[in-house]
């Protein structure tokens, strides 16, 4: 029989999703090692990707179109995912996610699209919802997202707080008898972090200089994100994951929904133990290997899935952060392109020579 090589990769941000990342990955491969079976199995880790992975995994899953306000006001057309036995998975990379940005503005962006997609899929009679929350925007700890719900976060006059941390600043209080019930079989986050919402590893320090943050704005992200807090006193700021999402998380928390790991819901979702478990060799990967990556992410589930079946594991990053010292190999596209900005211009070329590498390299 010939060698079973699974391709189960996360997106690399800003260059490939999953599965354009897969099938690059494949064809490198199949170009040194033709004989080899291939199958490509895209992943997610609650972020963007995780509709396109759950769309491909479930059969008579169904994209429903919805228009919402992006994070920073302006009209958004995207879609949520219905399945067949009545869940929704929504996306709030697609509807409140940094890639929708023209200009980062930590300060004012908001989630507000995202609670006017998961109205929207209510309304539509959804039974349960997988709400993927990786790639957000803002750091208003949900604050749109619970405004669009139903909730009022009111200013000392009475009248709703402005969109985004900013707002937080003057919210003196929070009323939430007004948010939308659960849905009937409740809902679950997909969460790929484990930060908190407040202190060194929260929201506002950890993800807020990705979101355009100077170390100046951070200390004024994470007031806001504290005042919402002390507003919520019976909602666990410390619970791990709160703070996904620029605290997002918090807020769908104080909903009544539940945190659950993204990857390995995904990889049940997508049968990843069932491809790895013949398999010879898998092939992982994402746009940066850091600290991070161990936290939750698809090449750490990844992995704890192969080696549990003795599956050896291969590691392809756009940059490699931090050692790979649990893979059997790895290629790094920026030292292989020469630079990042060369490995993200031209993603395609890099995946398929990292392919053809780790094939070359490869002993069945």
């Amino acid at each position: 029989m010939p060698p079973v090589i699974v391709f189960a990769p996360d997106s690399f941000k800003g260059s490939a999703t999953a599965a354009d990342a897969a099938a690059v990955l494949a064809a490198g491969w199949a170009s040194v090692r033709p004989a080899d079976t291939l199958v490509q199995v895209p992943m997610a880790d609650g972020g963007e990707g995780t509709l396109d992975a759950f769309e491909r995994a479930v059969p008579g899953a169904e994209r429903v179109r919805v228009s919402v306000e992006g994070p920073d006001g302006r009209p958004v057309v995207t879609s949520w995912l219905r399945l067949p036995d009545g869940t929704a998975v929504l996306e709030l990379a697609s509807t409140s996610g940094i890639t929708l940005m023209k200009h980062l503005e930590p300060h004012t962006a908001h989630t507000r699209g995202f609670g006017q997609a998961i109205a929207a899929a209510l309304d539509s009679g959804a039974r349960r919802l997988l709400l993927a929350v990786g790639g957000s925007a803002s750091t208003d700890g949900g604050a749109g997202m619970l405004q669009a719900l139903g909730a009022r976060l009111l200013d000392a006059a009475g009248n709703p707080i402005g969109p985004g941390n900013a707002g937080l600043h003057d919210v003196v209080s929070v009323d939430l008898s007004g948010l939308r019930p659960l849905p009937a079989e409740g809902v679950r986050v997909l969460c790929d972090v484990t930060n908190p919402l407040l202190g060194d590893r929260g929201a506002a320090a950890v993800f807020g200089p990705q979101k355009g943050a100077a170390p100046a704005d951070v200390p004024v992200l994470a007031e806001g994100l504290s005042r919402l807090a002390a507003l919520l006193p019976g909602v666990d700021s410390t619970q791990p994951g709160a703070g996904a999402a620029g605290g997002c998380a918090f807020g769908l928390i104080s909903w009544g929904a539940t945190l659950v790991a993204g990857s390995r819901t995904v990889a049940e979702t997508v049968g990843l133990a069932d491809a790895i478990r013949p398999a010879d060799a898998v092939v992982t990967g994402e746009g940066s290997f850091d600290d991070q990556s161990a936290a939750g992410k698809v090449v750490s589930e990844v992995l704890g899935v192969a080696v549990g079946v003795g599956c050896r594991v291969l590691l392809v990053a756009g940059r490699i952060a931090a050692e790979p010292t649990a893979f059997a190999g790895s290629r790094s596209l920026s030292e292989m392109a020469g630079s990042h900005r060369a490995a993200m211009a031209d993603a395609e070329k890099w995946l398929f020579a990292a392919g053809a590498s780790l094939a070359a390299d490869h002993r069945a």
